[in-house]
């Protein structure tokens, strides 16, 4: 894992303009053949608990799964990581705003249509459906965050909002809480009602 951690980090720098030498040596080093273009860390924090749960090692399979720090990036490191670059097989799961982004990029670098797995809003609001409102709720409420969330729900602009969308709006009020519970709400889930974009990366993979 420290070493799949290092190539990302090599990735990382390499698509902001810095030598592309240590993730090439880091990516034969470790056989890595497959690179999983996420926009940010909640997403990796969604997909390593799948993982988890499906008693499944990405990095020993040759799996790098890697936060791009937005969509607007897929293009450069599709680039980088693609036949031009690294030559891995690239998969990507994003939100539906974003999917044309994603789509471009990966036809530019190659790689299959099917390789692509959209949410409808994004991973947090598939994850909300799935589990339901008051599931999620309780989870929240596990979390010891009930007076945080009790006090958000009561702001003005929640007013006339869906329970789903409150609750999905909670979830990015601060940072670090959308990574903590992409592990929470995934860790949470019936295995039969994973969501159909989450189910389709794992089974692509």
């Amino acid at each position: 894992m420290t070493d799949m951690g290092a190539l990302r980090k090599a990735v990382t720098a390499w698509a902001a303009g810095g030598p592309g030498g240590p993730a090439h040596d880091l990516a034969d080093r470790l056989l890595v053949h497959t690179a999983v273009l996420l926009e940010g860390p909640s997403d990796v924090a969604a997909v390593d608990a799948m993982a988890a749960r499906h008693g499944r090692d990405l990095a020993a399979e040759g799996v790098c799964v890697l936060p791009m720090g937005g969509a607007m990036s897929v293009g450069r490191f599709a680039g980088l990581l693609g036949p031009s670059g690294l030559d891995l097989r690239l998969v990507g799961l994003c939100d539906e705003r974003e999917q044309d982004f994603y789509t471009r990029a990966l036809k530019r670098a190659d790689a299959p249509p099917q390789s692509l797995f959209v949410c409808a809003a994004d991973l947090e609001d598939e994850l909300i459906r799935a589990l339901g409102v008051s599931t999620v709720t309780e989870l929240v409420e596990a979390e010891g965050e009930s007076r945080r969330l009790q006090t958000f729900l009561q702001q003005p602009a929640q007013q006339g909002r869906a329970a789903q969308q409150q609750l999905r709006r909670f979830l990015g009020t601060k940072a670090g809480r959308k990574i903590r519970y992409g592990r929470v709400l995934v860790e949470a889930l019936d295995p039969a009602r994973t969501p159909a974009p989450l189910a389709g990366l794992f089974a692509a993979l």
